[in-house]
Formats: structure tokens, C-alpha cells, sequence
């Protein structure tokens, strides 16, 4: 007796078809899983004989054979419960119904036979677009709304694995769940925080708004108490308007690590990641023995903000280098290789020293040149020349914090940065993979960031006079590129360069 389910799985942040056979035999009761099942996979089996027996079904004392198809891949998860529960029943004759085979059913079975959500589900249904054979996709209630988002296949969310055979017996009648998907991705989109919440801080307002604009990384430099943190946490607020396109890719990366609420079906505010900085490599990076997204991924389209920058070890930070010039990791094992996208804006904060108050006109620093020099020297130079704005954080004055003025709203700045980014789209039409200024190449510089003979003149001083790699020179030149956009200019002017050059040269002195 042979059965044959359809099931998915994912492999990266992407999915495949998983065809779950069933074979029952004469032979002494056994149950073997084959086809690189890992440990959740092969400990399905106590939960299927349980949920089988509680839902007033039959297990058959016989040899029970699962296969997952493609054999060679390997599978994880506990979203094989329910097709393996299913194809059981249906080689023992116990569900009297010809079209089990014209579903994807995912789950987790509990021991009474009720479902239990599971990740991925939104790549496992955006899987199917291709799959004409597949008439609809059964799935635990709570997964309904993200697999909708899909928009494939009918979505039947089931409750228990018996409500599931009553289906295919037509006992019972499931409603696929619908889902207006611009309605939830209009109504997802609001943030419950606000640009003019911050006090003061004018210039490092202005900065982080030709940062978002741009695309570019910053580093914001200050002693405690200055507001850095608040400030990161607002900057997805004013970064340009997340597209439908770009909340599903970064809903799939969600989904696929579990990080995905289960009353959330969408991701449509930009992600922002503040990892500690004891973190781990893999949790960083993304890895691990069953590979899932670091938390670069888990920023992609949005932000990463590492607080207390010099707290990370160096060979984690080091680690950021290759994702923030190729905007993806991959990840290396013994069977497969992975590739998960990591598109994020790095905004890095820290203290210019020890003790915190190096510089503050308020306060006293205790720190002696040689703890200076070793607290800064944690930051290698190849990872600062990444960042393309430096910005100073001073202490906010009491005037400033006393004040019943509100700064300007998100809505507004991000009015702006959308402007900005549109030119942007605009002037690499044509260009693939190019978004943002913050993306190009040397090659894109030397056409798209041309220079008047004075504007040449001033770049070539402060080059001279501070020091500057190459690497800082086109980071200059990107940046006044996005001033320029933002003052809604088709050149770059002596003013956009003069401000350029200081986003890259206020750090010198807290470096030396």
C-alpha cells in the first residue's frame, strides 16, 4: 500500500516541492523516515502516532516507510507532520479520497492532533506560482495570512488533522482565506515612533537625512546620554517608502529564520536590528549546524545599528566587510552552499573614549591617551573607511531639551529622501543592481560624479591635508552626490563637497 503526499521545504530563503511517500508492509511494526531527515524530522514519527491515535484513526501495526523526495537534499522542521500523517492514512484506506496528491499540506502535529505553525510558509507558497497541478495549500490556521500574502494557490487553514481529512472527504467545507494584500500592506506600514521625538541634534538630523537618502553607512560619535541610540532607532522612519516587492523579500528571510510574528503576515515597516555585542559569529553572519539568516539578513532592506562599537570583538566586525560591499552572505557546509540576501544601511554608534566624555565641555575625562588610542584602535581602519558619514553627537543643551518645539516629522524628511532616492532611479535607468548612490562602483563615479574645476580643487586640499585613502576619495564623492540630489541639483556644487568632506574628516582628531 503507497501513498503520495506533496509537501515544501526551504533552502536558503527559497523553496522546493517535497514529495512525501508512504509505504505500509506485512512485516514487523517499524517506522523508518529515509531521505536526510535531520532530528525534528525523524522524531515526527511519536508525533504522528500520537496525533493518528488521538484523532480516532487507526496506526497500522505494520512496517511504515516515509520518503522525502529528493532524497539528497536534507530536510529540517516539523512542517513534515502533517503530509506524513496524512499519507499514512491514506495507504492504510482510512481517508476514501483520490486527490490528496493535488495539495501541499504543511504542520506541525501536537500529540491530540491539533496543528501547530510553522516557519517559512510565505516562501513554500510563493513556491507554487509554477505548480498548475496544485489545486490549493493546506496549513495551520495561525500560518493562513502569511501564505495569502503569496497570492498562488487557495489557502485552506486547517485546525487538526482530522478537520484535514474531513476536507478531503468533503465532510467538512474550508474556506480558503483571502486576504486584501494592499489593504495589509497599507495598514503594516506605520511606525509607532517618530523622527520629531529627538531634541535638538540639527546636525546629526541633517547627516542621518543624506545618510537614508544615499543609502550610505554612518558612524555617530558622542558620550552617553547624547541621544545616538534614539536617534538610530528612529532612522527607518525616514528611510524611503518600503515597496510591496521589498516587503515580501524581507518577510521570506522572517519567515524563514521564525522571526516572523504569528499575527504579523507582512513585514512592511524597514527592518532595524540592533544585535548586543556579545553576539556570536553565526548569529551575525548567519550560519550555524542547520544554516539559518544571521542578523544581517534579518536587516536586509532595512537598518543594523551596533551600539557601543568597540564592545564587538574585532574578528565579528571584521566579518561585516564582504556583506556591506556585496550586499549578500554566503554560507559554506560540507552539502550545500547558501546565499541570503543582506542589502542594509550599517549604523554604528560609540563613545570617543572609555569613560565616554573625551571632548565634552561638561564633563571631565579620566582616560589617559594610551586607553584612548587602544579603545579606538578596536575599529580597524579597512571597516571605518566603509562608513561613509562620520558624525559628531554632542550632549544636548538644556534649551534644547526644555523646549515645547517639535522637530520635524518622519513623514516629512521622508518626503525629501523619497525625492532624492527617485533621481537616483532615475539617472541609473538602465543600470543593473544600481539603486542608490551609495551602490556605485569606481567606474559609476567617474561618470555619474563629475566635478567643476573648483569643487576638484577643494576635494584634492582636504585629500592632501588629511590624509585620505581612495576609498575615502569616491566615498566623498558619493556622498556630495546625494547633497546635491537632496538640493534637487544636477551637479555637484563646492557647497555639496565642502559637506561631503566633512562627514569624512570629523573623526581625524578623535583617531590620533
Amino acid at each position: 500500500m503507497l501513498s503520495k503526499i506533496f509537501s515544501a521545504a526551504t533552502l536558503g530563503v527559497d523553496a522546493y516541492m517535497v514529495e512525501v511517500e508512504a509505504d505500509i508492509q506485512q512485516q514487523l511494526p517499524n517506522f523508518i523516515t529515509v531521505g536526510l531527515p535531520d532530528g525534528a524530522v525523524r522524531e515526527s514519527k511519536e508525533r504522528v502516532t500520537a496525533a493518528i491515535k488521538n484523532s480516532d484513526f487507526v496506526f497500522p501495526s505494520k512496517k511504515v516507510t516515509i520518503n522525502l523526495a529528493p532524497a539528497d537534499i536534507k530536510k529540517e522542521g516539523s512542517a513534515f507532520d502533517l503530509p506524513i500523517a496524512v499519507g499514512i492514512l491514506a495507504a492504510t484506506g482510512q481517508i476514501l479520497c483520490d486527490r490528496v496528491d493535488e495539495y501541499v499540506l504543511l504542520g506541525e502535529l501536537s500529540l491530540d492532533g491539533a496543528l501547530r505553525p510553522v516557519p517559512g510558509v510565505l516562501p513554500m507558497a510563493m513556491s507554487l506560482h509554477s505548480k498548475p497541478q496544485i489545486k490549493g495549500l493546506l496549513v495551520p490556521a495561525e500560518n493562513a495570512c502569511e501564505a495569502a500574502m503569496a497570492d498562488t494557490v487557495p489557502v485552506f487553514p486547517v485546525k487538526s488533522l482530522k478537520q484535514a481529512v474531513h476536507f478531503f472527504e468533503d465532510r467538512t467545507t474550508i474556506t480558503p482565506h483571502k486576504i486584501d494584500i494592499k489593504s495589509v500592506f497599507d495598514q503594516a506600514r506605520r511606525y509607532p515612533i517618530d523622527f520629531s521625538d529627538v531634541k535638538g541634534q540639527e546636525s546629526a538630523k541633517r547627516a542621518l537625512e543624506v545618510a537614508t537618502a544615499g543609502g550610505h553607512n554612518v558612524i555617530m560619535i558622542g558620550p552617553p546620554g547624547s541621544g545616538k541610540t534614539m536617534l538610530a532607532r528612529r532612522l527607518p522612519t525616514i528611510l524611503p517608502d518600503m515597496t510591496l516587492g521589498e516587503a515580501l523579500e524581507t518577510t521570506k528571510i522572517h519567515s524563514v529564520a521564525g522571526r516572523l510574528p504569528t499575527e504579523s503576515a507582512l513585514v512592511a515597516t524597514r527592518p532595524s536590528r540592533s544585535p548586543h555585542h556579545t553576539i556570536s559569529y553565526a548569529g551575525l553572519v548567519g550560519g550555524g549546524a542547520i544554516p539559518k539568516p544571521g542578523e544581517v539578513s534579518l536587516a536586509h532592506n532595512g537598518v543594523l545599528f551596533l551600539d557601543e562599537l568597540p564592545e564587538f570583538k574585532k574578528d565579528i566586525l571584521e566579518m561585516l566587510r564582504q556583506p556591506m560591499e556585496d550586499n549578500h552572505v554566503t554560507i559554506s557546509r560540507a552539502a550545500t552552499t547558501l546565499t541570503y540576501p543582506a542589502r542594509f544601511m550599517l549604523i554604528a554608534a560609540m563613545n570617543p573614549c572609555p569613560c565616554g566624555y573625551n571632548g565634552d565641555p561638561g564633563h571631565e575625562c579620566k582616560c589617559a591617551s594610551s586607553e584612548i588610542q587602544r579603545y579606538m584602535s578596536r575599529i580597524s581602519g579597512p571597516l571605518l573607511d566603509r562608513i561613509d558619514i562620520h558624525v559628531a553627537v554632542p550632549s544636548v543643551k538644556f534649551k534644547d531639551l526644555s523646549s515645547d518645539t517639535r522637530g520635524e516629522k518622519s513623514e516629512t524628511i521622508r518626503a525629501r529622501v523619497n525625492s532624492a532616492r527617485q533621481r537616483q532611479l532615475d539617472r541609473f535607468k538602465g543600470e543593473k543592481s544600481l539603486y542608490s548612490n551609495a551602490q556605485m562602483e569606481s567606474r559609476d563615479i567617474r561618470r555619474f560624479c563629475k566635478l567643476d574645476d573648483k569643487s576638484q580643487a577643494l576635494l584634492a586640499l582636504a585629500i592632501r591635508q588629511q590624509g585620505l585613502s581612495a576609498r575615502a576619495y569616491d566615498r566623498i564623492l558619493k556622498v556630495s552626490r546625494t547633497i546635491a540630489d537632496l538640493d534637487g541639483s544636477d551637479d555637484i556644487q563646492m557647497g555639496h563637497i565642502a559637506e561631503g568632506i566633512h562627514y569624512r574628516t570629523l573623526d581625524r582628531h578623535l583617531w590620533l
